[in-house]
């Protein structure tokens, strides 16, 4: 199977954005190259799911989901992947659990809007995930307040670093966990699709 899964250095530290780009979009473009400069990362996998447990509805076809973020998301430090899918993973602990045996020598970092942060309680082994993995939170329009008073950031508040000390969050020792404000592209794979551009 590793030959089939992306590249990962020894001690690299590689940010992971996962959903189901459905369809992928300049927000995820955007949310990207800040997150490369901001939390001090080699690389940022993105994790195209077969499909997220927590909607109704099930995606796009991969394939096609694949072929636009890779069209979409042309930056040498990125790659688009369907590790979920070689792995046969479904939900977020799994998948960092299989990667955490894939690659013991990498250092990966969760990345995620903050509209995530706001509902991570609801994720399967949500507090397993904040102990094991540094979070970047990256802010989106709308979702600033609600992901900062939501139950993971009041849980978690003692390990939150600074954004002005952002860059240090690849290297930290979980639970750690950094928010920080971008400026803002406002766009959602949801609006995209009730306007059929998809």
């Amino acid at each position: 199977m590793r030959h089939d899964m992306p590249f990962a250095g020894d001690g690299q530290a590689i940010g992971l954005l996962g959903g189901s780009f459905d369809p992928p979009h300049a927000g995820h473009v955007h949310i990207t190259r800040e997150a490369l400069k901001r939390f001090g990362l080699d690389r940022v996998w993105w994790l195209v799911s077969p499909g997220n447990p927590l909607k109704e509805n099930g995606p796009a076809p991969m394939d096609r989901r694949l072929a636009a973020a890779r069209s979409l998301m042309r930056h040498p430090r990125v790659e688009v992947t369907d590790v979920e899918a070689r792995t046969g993973t479904r939900y977020t602990a799994e998948t960092l659990e299989r990667l955490h045996a894939l690659y013991p020598r990498a250092h990966f970092v969760w990345l995620m809007g903050a509209d995530n942060l706001a509902q991570l309680h609801r994720w399967e082994r949500w507090e397993w995930i904040m102990d094991m993995v540094p979070v970047g939170v990256l802010a989106r329009p709308g979702d600033r307040l609600p992901a900062r008073t939501s139950k993971a950031a009041a849980l978690y508040g003692r390990w939150r670093i600074p954004a002005r000390d952002s860059h240090r969050l690849a290297h930290a020792v979980p639970p750690a966990w950094c928010f920080v404000n971008v400026p803002m592209v406002d766009i959602s794979s949801t609006q995209l699709r009730a306007r059929g551009h998809w």
